[in-house]
């Protein structure tokens, strides 16, 4: 009986090398694959910075000077904003020495009401160095004193 199966078994032993010849045949055959360097990784980290970077700038640059005063409307800003609704806001705009109360919607812009600049306008308030107090405060604090089991 067992020596029945000896030649099967031989058929299958070489039908198992002569499959991983072709494999190995097939995997010299295919073309190198180059690796990437380290400097090439270099590279594309550097300029998806500079991308990102400018992407900040850009945004940051449009923050900073708004609509309408990168054109070089200096003799006009806004001086506050209220939003009423999702569509709906009052704008209070400085026209040199007047002060205009707009009120703007998805639809129109209408002139509410128009004064003229208060002289006290130009003078810091107390809310816009808020920030900057609580700051001060925050340093000045002394430091928490350490746990119970920390040493000095």
């Amino acid at each position: 009986m067992l020596i029945r199966l000896l030649p099967a078994a031989a058929l299958t032993a070489a039908a198992c090398v002569c499959s991983a010849a072709d494999e190995a045949a097939k995997v010299a055959a295919l073309p190198t694959v180059a690796t990437p360097s380290i400097w090439s990784i270099f590279q594309v980290m550097f300029a998806l910075i500079v991308v990102v970077a400018g992407i900040i700038g850009t945004l940051w640059l449009m923050r900073r000077f708004g609509q309408g005063q990168i054109a070089g409307t200096a003799q006009m800003r806004i001086v506050g904003t209220v939003q009423l609704g999702p569509r709906e806001r009052v704008v209070v705009v400085e026209l040199r020495d007047t002060w205009l109360v707009l009120g703007v919607t998805g639809v129109e812009i209408s002139t509410l009401h128009t004064l003229p600049k208060p002289a006290d306008a130009d003078q810091p308030t107390a809310t816009a160095n808020l920030f900057a107090d609580r700051l001060a405060a925050m340093l000045a604090r002394p430091a928490k004193p350490a746990g119970p089991g920390a040493t000095a």
